[in-house]
């Protein structure tokens, strides 16, 4: 490549880094901007044929309106359950269990997220989660910036094993069920060392940028807790993809995170005497909420507040299991757009598998779940939160209708008429050709440029798989090493993905603040690759 098109090939990364993250532009703004600069770029100094240009823009429409889809159901749900009186009731749960705020932080943050990952994925975990802890009186950007570091790695074995049973199965060549099954175990028994610290970053970031104090030092006094919280998940998780496979280790092994330190925040077992809170206004607010709930017997029981959030967990598992009759009934619905412009670029569209098609139905559900004489009609009570729930969508429509086309633009740019191969695998290949000896430490990397950019870790081992598989042949390192290390990238990539960031920023009334977040989640993402990139070398050579 000459020194114009690897810049034409880096361009959607530089453009998103400068415009959001330097810049400070909100991505309203910067994302259109980068679909101008990359568009022109591909179309000069890549020679992409217009119709392929226009194709995968088109293309990428369509993945964007399936992802304002959730966004708006996600945000649906939530107005329905402020407006019933649901989320007071979570609010009150979460304080009579443990009014601490690092607590509440791996309870939901890490591990309610990590299930819902395994249940769901494609963005959906920072959806739900981020507005629960806003209701708990988290920040926005504490609340997004912390559900998007937690987001990750359970992404190995998110939406019931999807980025490995289809992403690196249909990404690498030769990809036996014993092969993805070694893969799987490489990337897990990594994870027990390095996501396992997790929860104590999560609760470091908490204590020292998000609170009055600005001090590391409560993080460190709940580190037995949070450690014990990285390693509920990260061991029950291993024993269940060695035993079961690549499906259900994010679903099974935050599951039983969650009873294990539940219970232990019950008893207090390994906290600090003194619950933590963001400042003396959060103490007082908190203690004003625990009063109220011991006081008062209007309080929504807990089990009937989080009905509706169990009713979409449960539908999403029943949905992503191949051998149950709901997937392929979900799915027969489905509405294709084949050889776009007569390009071979397609897209389909199957509405009812989508996870905001369950938000949309569990809200509709929960008006009748959580009826009170008392409140305000159901038809006004829907007619309410539907017209908020749309208000919110404008910033994130404008920014993912700009993101996800350039995204696809860079991705199926390997029709061209300058005899090159696609954006990613010219920049791969740049990559292996100068650093094939450090490649341990260059494999993860790659894997989180393609969740990056692709907005999904299932596209990035598609993308990535064959090239690390090649790599690895050709600097005589183990495969099933070098496409783990893939499959821990592509995680970690999750937490700086654009697609992400936007959705889980417009749920919680936070367009604009992009540029904010990725500078908060791209030191824990370059942490997640090369602690696994040391790790790796230390023990798995």
């Amino acid at each position: 490549m000459t020194t114009l098109q690897w810049l034409t090939a880096l361009m959607p990364v530089l453009s998103v880094f400068v415009l959001l993250v330097l810049l400070r532009l909100p991505a309203t703004r910067a994302m259109p901007l980068s679909l101008l600069v990359s568009a022109l770029l591909a179309l000069w100094v890549w020679q992409l044929p217009l119709k392929q240009l226009l194709a995968a823009m088109l293309e990428g429409s369509v993945i964007a309106v399936s992802i304002l889809w959730i966004v708006f159901g996600a945000i649906l749900l939530l107005n329905v359950l402020r407006y019933s009186g649901g989320l007071d009731a979570i609010r009150a749960g979460f304080a009579k269990l443990s009014p601490d705020r690092r607590v509440q932080t791996i309870l939901i943050g890490w591990l309610f997220v990590s299930f819902l990952e395994g249940a769901a994925g494609f963005g959906t975990p920072a959806a739900i989660a981020a507005p629960l802890l806003v209701a708990l009186g988290f920040s926005p950007l504490a609340a997004v910036v912390l559900a998007l570091i937690a987001d990750s790695s359970s992404v190995s074995f998110g939406a019931v094993g999807t980025p490995v049973l289809v992403g690196i199965a249909q990404g690498m060549e030769g990809a036996s069920p014993e092969a993805l099954q070694a893969i799987a175990l490489t990337a897990i028994g990594i994870d027990v060392l390095v996501a396992s610290l997790l929860p104590l970053i999560l609760c470091l970031i908490l204590t020292r940028f998000f609170s009055e104090e600005k001090s590391w030092w409560p993080a460190l006094q709940l580190a037995p807790f949070a450690l014990l919280g990285g390693l509920a998940f990260t061991v029950p998780a291993y024993g269940v993809a060695w035993l079961l496979g690549p499906e259900f280790p994010s679903i099974l092994g935050a599951l039983t995170g969650l009873v294990l330190m539940s219970t232990l925040a019950h008893f207090g077992i390994l906290l600090p005497k003194t619950p933590w809170y963001f400042s003396a206004e959060d103490k007082q607010q908190s203690q004003a909420l625990q009063q109220l709930v011991a006081a008062s017997d209007r309080i929504m029981p807990l089990w009937r507040a989080w009905l509706p959030y169990g009713l979409v967990a449960l539908l999403l598992v029943l949905s992503r299991i191949p051998q149950l009759p709901l997937q392929g009934w979900l799915r027969s619905l489905e509405w294709r757009w084949a050889n776009i412009l007569g390009t071979d670029i397609s897209a389909s569209l199957a509405p009812l598998y989508l996870p905001g098609s369950f938000f949309l139905a569990v809200a509709l559900l929960t008006l009748w779940l959580h009826q009170n004489p008392k409140q305000q009609s159901p038809w006004r009570m829907v007619q309410q939160a539907g017209r908020d729930s749309l208000a919110r969508l404008g910033p994130a429509t404008i920014a993912l209708m700009a993101s996800v086309p350039m995204v696809r633009i860079f991705l199926q740019s390997g029709v061209n008429d300058a005899g090159l191969a696609a954006m990613p695998f010219e920049l791969a290949q740049v990559a292996a050709l100068h650093l094939a000896d450090y490649w341990l430490w260059v494999a993860p990397l790659i894997g989180a440029l393609g969740s990056f950019l692709a907005g999904s870790a299932t596209f990035s081992n598609m993308m990535f798989a064959s090239f690390q598989q090649a790599v690895a042949a050709e600097a005589a390192l183990p495969e099933t090493l070098v496409l783990g290390l893939q499959l821990l990238g592509a995680n970690a990539g999750n937490m700086i993905c654009v697609v992400n960031v936007v959705a889980a920023a417009s749920v919680v009334n936070l367009s604009g603040r992009e540029g904010d977040i990725i500078r908060y989640t791209l030191l824990p993402m370059l942490y997640y690759c090369l602690a696994a990139s040391l790790v790796a070398v230390l023990f798995w050579l």
